[in-house]
């Protein structure tokens, strides 16, 4: 039995036969069309059918999941490191504690929740009806995505890093009946999110690059390491033939949290942020901000939210946007099946406005698209296979987007739907709440309204009510003192979940690198920017928040509390740091790190004297070559701290990895020429563990 709804034709047919679950004459809008199909697929779940294209369509993603009658609801909350088992009618809820900072949850066919702890290199098992955790799996390091195959028989788990290498992350197969593991496969630097597709195949989400990875379920194998977004959405600009934005302009996805399925399979979304690669000139100022979040089609537009279309065929293919060609290929609606790849907001309504996409759920019938953006706090809707329709001005706008909601929560990182598309349930992280939203309105008027809010649980002990407040402000993109209604950017837009984007902007003082903030003992590292001109990081706040995020700006007692929580961030895990300690190799390192001279301006707690140096890295030429202080200071010397998972490296990026860094260095940049083979290697090795 298969549902196909993709060309509307099937609606009608369910409409006659199920006429009379909505009255005679009843006129089937969106949100009852979704109503109907997803009765039908209830149906075929527990009659054993499953809908064409052997694929996990998503109906819940992120920290919320559902059992399969939705009874149950599902939410897992990081901070106390529990799952929440909710009564979806009486809203009784109970907890389940698993490891330390659970990330999300699925459920298999037999109502089996798995729950991966990215702080305990684990995945938890929870029967159902079960008080406690029935088993407890052992992955890499930083679990956080999972799918299960279409026939329920493999739990699949990315992992940020292995338990050898920072540097890369992996995808492990675990037999859902036994809980052993099949197979292993490096697919990466920082996977997150992972859709098994038709064919026994996984995409795998690379979360910084942007990147999906192809896998072979079978065999546990990478098919592709490359899908070719890039590209496409860089068509014109790469291929010379027209553009805008200066000679380089180009944008790069970031943030690749989530894989979104379709029902029948044959189409995957995945939410990212569009980061701008060209050179940047307008200069920081106090009117407004430079980092828009509208489309790149807008000059001003530096960091916009989006999403990648990806058709699950024999060969997986990219559809976006040409974001280079904005007045051809780019908007042209009519000639294409797809939502629109940026999220923009649009003109004079800074309600609507996107930013932070982090979860995604297709609805019943498959023809609509939801995304939960984290820092807007919002979800917004459009087509899954077109980008025209009631309500949708794209060529005015340049969005697919037809409405958006609002949530009230912070730190939204869960969104599931009910079969029957009744109810809608999101969770939201720093006020542990889960939110319940119900169907309401037809015709051009349908959508979701809020219904209830659960409170799951409380704040945690171990952060201070100052931190708390600082991390809501942190991704906070819809504050005004953090930032412009215009330019809707949060500090989490780029540094992703407190750490970095792997990104490279070209600033009009030159390119520069996104630093990790996480761990690295910010308060005590005066003076700030790779420039090092902000003295106090009340200077760099106020720099910072007001003439690049276009924000108000924040009084001392608010600033204070973004500071501590700044200050508070945890490294992130690091499969070296406790394996390296006290080896041969670890001692060697340490001594190449030392004859190098490593320690002359990488020094103290924070692994940095906090001094300004030339090291002979300044770009003097080029397209957008330094300029400003560094020309007579240098740059700011960086902390070391969590190196190893914060590639590229330098000021501008120009090292892709560590080794090349000490592999090409000279006796300005530390004196790495006196070192041999040997020693750069367990030099390397070393710089990885810190």
């Amino acid at each position: 039995m298969a549902v196909r709804t993709t060309d509307g034709q099937d609606v009608a047919v369910f409409q006659r036969r199920f006429r009379k679950f909505f009255g005679a004459g009843a006129h089937m809008n969106w949100f009852k069309r979704s109503m109907v199909v997803g009765a039908v697929a209830a149906a075929m779940a527990f009659s054993g059918c499953r809908p064409e294209g052997n694929a996990s369509p998503s109906r819940a993603s992120g920290s919320v999941a559902l059992s399969n009658d939705d009874s149950t609801v599902f939410a897992v909350d990081s901070d106390n490191g529990v799952l929440a088992v909710i009564d979806a009618e009486t809203k009784e809820v109970r907890t389940v504690k698993v490891g330390e900072q659970p990330a999300r949850v699925i459920v298999d066919v037999n109502d089996t929740a798995f729950v991966s702890n990215r702080g305990s290199r684990s995945v938890s098992v929870i029967r159902k009806g079960d008080t406690a955790e029935s088993a407890r799996i052992a992955v890499g390091v930083e679990p956080t995505g999972m799918a299960i195959t279409p026939y329920g028989k493999t739990l699949l788990v990315v992992s940020a890093t292995s338990l050898e290498r920072p540097d890369v992350g992996t995808l492990t197969a675990i037999d859902v009946g036994t809980l052993e593991k099949k197979w292993e496969l490096e697919v990466g630097e920082e996977p997150r999110a992972v859709a098994a597709i038709a064919g026994d195949r996984a995409l795998v989400t690379l979360y910084k690059q942007g990147e999906l990875v192809e896998v072979d379920l079978k065999t546990g194998t990478t098919i592709s390491a490359r899908s070719g977004i890039y590209d496409r959405a860089n068509a014109t600009r790469l291929d010379g033939t027209g553009g805008f934005g200066g000679t380089t302009s180009t944008f790069r996805p970031r943030a690749m949290s989530d894989l979104v399925v379709t029902n029948d399979g044959k189409r995957v979304f995945a939410p990212v942020v569009w980061a701008r690669e060209d050179a940047i000139g307008r200069v920081p100022s106090r009117f407004g901000g430079y980092y828009a979040a509208g489309g790149p089609c807008n000059i001003g537009a530096v960091a916009t939210a989006g999403i990648v279309t990806v058709d699950t065929g024999a060969a997986p293919q990219p559809q976006v946007d040409d974001l280079t060609s904005c007045f051809t290929t780019g908007t042209n609606s009519e000639q294409k099946n797809f939502p629109a790849t940026t999220l923009a907001s649009q003109a004079g309504t800074p309600e609507t406005a996107i930013q932070g996409p982090t979860a995604g759920v297709i609805d019943p019938s498959g023809q609509w698209l939801m995304v939960l953006s984290r820092e807007s706090k919002n979800i917004a809707f459009m087509p899954a296979w077109k980008r025209t329709g009631t309500n949708i001005d794209f060529e005015t706008t340049g969005t697919s987007v037809r409405t958006v909601q609002a949530i009230n929560g912070a730190g939204a990182d869960g969104i599931a739907i009910t079969s029957d598309f009744k109810r809608a349930f999101v969770y939201s992280q720093f006020d542990h709440k889960l939110e319940v939203f119900k169907g309401e309105g037809t015709g051009a008027g349908a959508t979701i309204v809020p219904e209830a809010t659960i409170q799951v649980a409380q704040d945690i002990a171990t952060m201070s009510p100052s931190q708390i407040q600082g991390r809501k402000l942190f991704f906070d993109a819809k504050d005004t003192r953090m930032s412009s209604a215009q330019t809707t950017v949060a500090c989490s837009t780029c540094h992703l979940e407190g750490r970095e984007d792997g990104h490279v902007w070209n600033f009009p003082d030159g390119a520069r690198q996104t630093p990790s903030l996480a761990g690295r003992k910010l308060l005590a590292t005066a003076p700030f920017h790779w420039s090092g001109e902000f003295g106090t990081i009340d200077q760099f706040n106020s720099h910072t928040i007001i003439e690049r995020m276009g924000g108000e700006g924040l009084d001392a007692v608010t600033a204070a509390k973004l500071d501590s929580f700044i200050d508070a961030m945890p490294l992130p895990e690091n499969p070296l740091r406790v394996a390296m300690a006290n080896t041969e190799l670890e001692t060697k390192g340490k001594a190449a790190f030392e004859k190098a001279q490593c320690g002359t301006c990488h020094s103290g707690d924070a692994l940095t004297d906090n001094s300004n140096a030339d090291v002979g890295t300044l770009r003097l030429s080029g397209a957008n070559p330094d300029n400003g202080v560094v020309m007579s200071k240098g740059f700011n010397v960086p902390s070391l701290l969590g190196i190893g998972r914060t590639a590229p490296y330098l000021h501008d990026g120009s090292s892709l990895t560590l080794e090349a860094r000490v592999t090409n260095g000279d006796s300005l940049h530390g004196n790495t020429r006196v070192l041999n083979a040997e020693e750069k290697t367990a030099l390397v090795a070393y710089l990885k563990s810190l």
